[in-house]
């Protein structure tokens, strides 16, 4: 496995649960775990993702503001994949509300449009795209 220059981790209220998420309902792949505190290493298609549960007795050094649900307002991180359609039957078989249903969208990079599918779960913040 190659390591990516930057790999998120996110505090979780429910690690298992978390991890349920993402590894049978997404499809991550463990790379791997810890106990002490209950940590999770993830991978995806080349991309990387790590999920702590989260302490309120720990160290704040890295708890910057309060934990209610949903945690991780405000930040959306874009996973490409060629599973879209894949990802968003699985989401919604499993009862997790997509924010934005597959569209096809279009974005100018200089004077080129890039195009992609996409769709967005609000429930993880997470934002799938497929590039056309």
């Amino acid at each position: 496995m190659k390591s990516n220059p930057i790999k998120p981790e996110l505090y979780v209220s429910n690690f298992q649960k978390s991890l349920d998420f993402y590894t049978k309902i997404l499809g991550f792949n463990v790379e791997y775990q810890r106990t002490d505190p209950l940590f999770a290493f993830l991978s995806y298609q080349g991309s990387h993702l790590m999920i702590q549960e989260l302490d309120l007795n720990e160290d704040k050094t890295f708890i910057t503001g309060s934990y209610e649900y949903p945690l991780g307002r405000g930040i959306n991180f874009q996973i490409d994949t060629d599973e879209v359609e894949q990802i968003a039957q699985s989401l919604k078989s499993h009862n997790y509300p997509l924010r934005k249903d597959i569209q096809d969208s279009w974005y100018k990079k200089g004077n080129i449009l890039s195009g992609c599918l996409q769709n967005s779960c609000t429930s993880f913040s997470r934002y799938w795209r497929k590039t056309l």
